[in-house]
């Protein structure tokens, strides 16, 4: 198993419309082999931004790798902007890639 994961500092104020970017655009990731799951998670707020992080898993890292370079991705990620233009974050994304290698799950977990 693969996480990939990506932070946002959101901007204060901004919080809404980047919810709203991620709620309304075509992901593609149901289309890819390989994928596992998606989670946008919200996390503490600063003074000047809202931390918020993408978390995908994915069945190795391969298939990943290959998402990156996939049609679905760059479709995926052209939609990604404020459509009024102005940033929604402080910096870039932070990228963060782990490999698993040890998981535990209750067993009636949904």
């Amino acid at each position: 198993m693969f996480i990939a994961m990506n932070r946002f500092q959101v901007k204060k104020g901004a919080e809404t419309a980047f919810e709203t970017v991620w709620a309304t655009r075509e992901s593609y990731l149901g289309t890819m082999p390989g994928f596992v799951e998606f989670h946008l998670l919200k996390g503490p707020e600063a003074e000047d931004h809202t931390l918020y992080s993408s978390h995908t898993l994915w069945a190795d890292k391969a298939a990943f790798e290959a998402w990156t370079r996939s049609d679905q991705f760059r479709r995926a990620h052209a939609r990604a902007d404020n459509p009024t233009g102005e940033s929604l974050y402080l910096g870039h994304p932070k990228f963060e890639g782990f490999e698993v290698i040890q998981s535990e799950r209750k067993a009636a977990a949904a």
